[in-house]
């Protein structure tokens, strides 16, 4: 049986957030409560949702976190423009995460179209 560890958008996603961590280790320590701690928040949260609606006993429920997944994305996508705009991250930087949130978003997309043709 297969569980949300087999699905590629969730490993995905789970590197995206190592990334992450690994960005924001170098924001000033004044953001820690702060964009540090919303950004982290933020993108656990995407592979979260996304385990979480797996294993719920619907599609509809699936669905369900699938969009909150999607949301936390967008919500990734600016803060991460808001630490570019405050220099905490250089442009190559947020186009490295640009390419992640392109190609999480597809994937977001083709699973939802795909579980709604069930």
């Amino acid at each position: 049986m297969k569980t949300h560890k087999d699905l590629d958008i969730w490993k995905k996603s789970i590197e995206m957030v190592t990334k992450i961590y690994e960005l924001t280790s170098n924001f000033p320590k004044g953001e820690l409560y702060g964009l540090t701690n919303q950004i982290r928040r933020a993108a656990v949260s995407v592979p979260s949702n996304i385990a979480e609606g797996s294993g719920r006993e619907s599609t509809k429920e699936f669905l369900h976190f699938l969009y909150y997944s999607k949301g936390s994305l967008a919500e990734l996508e600016t803060q991460l423009i808001i630490a570019f705009n405050l220099n905490y991250i250089s442009k190559e930087q947020k186009q490295e995460f640009d390419i992640y949130f392109v190609s999480i978003l597809k994937m977001l997309s083709n699973l939802i179209k795909s579980l709604k043709m069930k």
